[in-house]
């Protein structure tokens, strides 16, 4: 007879199946026999721009601005979009009025959130194909993600000890090993089967997570080595889930020794957090954008851009892809659609976009092929939600350069020249070579692009005082791909 506690585990979860194919029965009965709503995901990596996509989105479309490559709107059957309550009465609301208002007002970026948001936008349009026609609405839940989470998707299948050696060997690295040094030196010094001791639990953890944040404050900080919690805990600050790090295992551990207690935490790490995070948000996403900063990665050099590449992969191996039959509409809903989008495209002249475009592809090459397997449609786009920058030509004696022209942010540098966050300037920012694999080989050296931060364009108001149209690049390329065939 099998133990009582694995029967106990066994019951708890075939209830939490039950329940989730409950919950997905129910969605899918509402969207295919009530209200029609897409739930789209916004996620990416640190400092991709998540929370300026969301807020540009939301901008274009209730606003109605001209979006020549959103079909609806450049038919005319957009007829109204705005927010209205949203769905999930748990899930703190995405601050969009205060994002717009830095945007436009401030000229500032908004801060990147550290919770999952969501808004809920109602979209009334014309129909124009298909048994029905004339009036229509479609409700678009968008979810916004912390990307530091993201990476943790990854955990879910790891083993403690499989989680140690790779997070030890990342710290060794060439590139790292400096950051590393403190933190891998008290980790020499820590036997994991030394007797359990909390005080010296804490203490490595906060080491280890020295550590993580010299990471993300770094070059490489496009690829964020998970836990992504450790960095952006919430409600879990001190939480012993949250207090553990990697140990150097060459022997199986004890129970109750220090490696054993690890062990544990890792685990309920993975269980309390990451798979409840999956279940109830990833896995009940129709459509998912997933947001790049490629520039950031190139500008750091091949190793980063390795990196991002290995943690792009990683990341989609998590999420639930794939087309939708009507029997997995109600029991197992996959994301159909997936963009991967390199951001901050402004920071280019258009003659580039397409090589950007042409990196990311090389870069997700691996995953394009395994969603597109699986039946979801999957594109590239490199864009830019809100433009700061505008196209020009600078000249050096008989030599002409296309170049990009705004107003760097205060306290950003280029050739010793440090700008006021005022005066605008013109600025050659390179060129990304035209075969993509030759910058993964090394041919643009860290740091020979200049890619300074721009800040937000000025938006003139109309006589009502509301913000006129923030400038963007294929944002409505991104809207189509992502919800176009819902507005036919």
């Amino acid at each position: 007879m099998p133990p009582l506690i694995d029967l106990a585990a066994r019951a708890g979860s075939l209830a939490k199946s039950v329940t989730e194919a409950t919950r997905s029965l129910a969605e899918a009965s509402n969207d295919l026999l009530v209200q029609p709503t897409v739930r789209l995901g916004v996620t990416g990596l640190a400092r991709s721009g998540k929370t300026v996509f969301t807020t540009a989105l939301v901008h274009q479309l209730t606003g109605l601005h001209p979006l020549p490559a959103l079909r609806a709107s450049q038919e005319g059957r957009l007829r109204r979009a705005r927010l209205v309550p949203q769905p999930d009465d748990a899930i703190p609301r995405f601050p969009y009025e205060d994002h717009l208002a830095a945007l436009t007002e401030a000229r500032r970026w908004p801060r990147s959130t550290d919770r999952i948001s969501q808004l809920r936008l109602e979209i009334d349009y014309e129909r124009k194909s298909g048994w029905r026609t004339g009036p229509a609405s479609l409700m678009v839940d968008i979810v916004d993600y912390p990307g530091e989470w993201l990476l943790d998707l990854a955990l879910i299948e790891q083993t403690y000890e499989g989680w140690s050696r790779e997070t030890i060997a990342a710290a060794e690295r060439p590139g790292r090993a400096a950051m590393a040094a403190p933190w891998l030196a008290s980790l020499r010094a820590l036997d994991p089967n030394q007797p359990l001791d909390e005080i010296v639990a804490e203490r490595a953890s906060e080491a280890f997570k020295v550590y993580l944040a010299a990471v993300r404050s770094g070059p490489e900080a496009v690829a964020t080595t998970p836990p992504g919690r450790f960095l952006m805990p919430g409600d879990l600050a001190g939480s012993p889930a949250l207090t553990f790090a990697p140990l150097i295992l060459d022997r199986p551990v004890n129970p109750d020794s220090l490696g054993g207690l690890m062990q544990r935490r890792f685990e309920a790490y993975k269980h309390r957090v990451v798979t409840p995070f999956f279940r109830d948000h990833f896995q009940r996403i129709d459509r998912q954008i997933v947001l790049v900063d490629v520039l950031a990665a190139v500008d750091a050099g091949a190793a980063a851009l390795a990196e991002l590449e290995e943690a792009l992969d990683r990341v989609l191996m998590s999420l639930r892809v794939g087309r939708n039959s009507l029997l997995s509409r109600f029991f197992a809903p996959r994301a159909d659609r997936i963009l991967f989008a390199a951001t901050k495209a402004d920071h280019l002249h258009h003659s580039s976009h397409d090589r950007l475009d042409a990196l990311l592809r090389l870069l997700v090459a691996r995953s394009l092929r395994r969603t597109e397997a699986a039946g979801a449609h999957v594109s590239t786009q490199a864009l830019a939600s809100v433009r700061s920058t505008r196209e020009t030509v600078v000249h050096d004696g008989p030599n002409a350069f296309r170049a990009v022209a705004g107003t760097p942010e205060a306290g950003e540098s280029i050739d010793g020249e440090t700008f006021d966050g005022e005066t605008e300037a013109a600025i050659f920012p390179g060129e990304l070579p035209e075969r993509p694999e030759a910058v993964l080989e090394g041919a643009v050296p860290p740091g020979s692009l200049r890619f300074p931060r721009f800040r937000p364009p000025q938006v003139a108001r109309d006589a009502l005082g509301r913000p006129g149209r923030l400038p963007q690049i294929r944002l409505d390329r991104a809207l189509h791909f992502l919800i176009g065939d819902r507005l036919a």
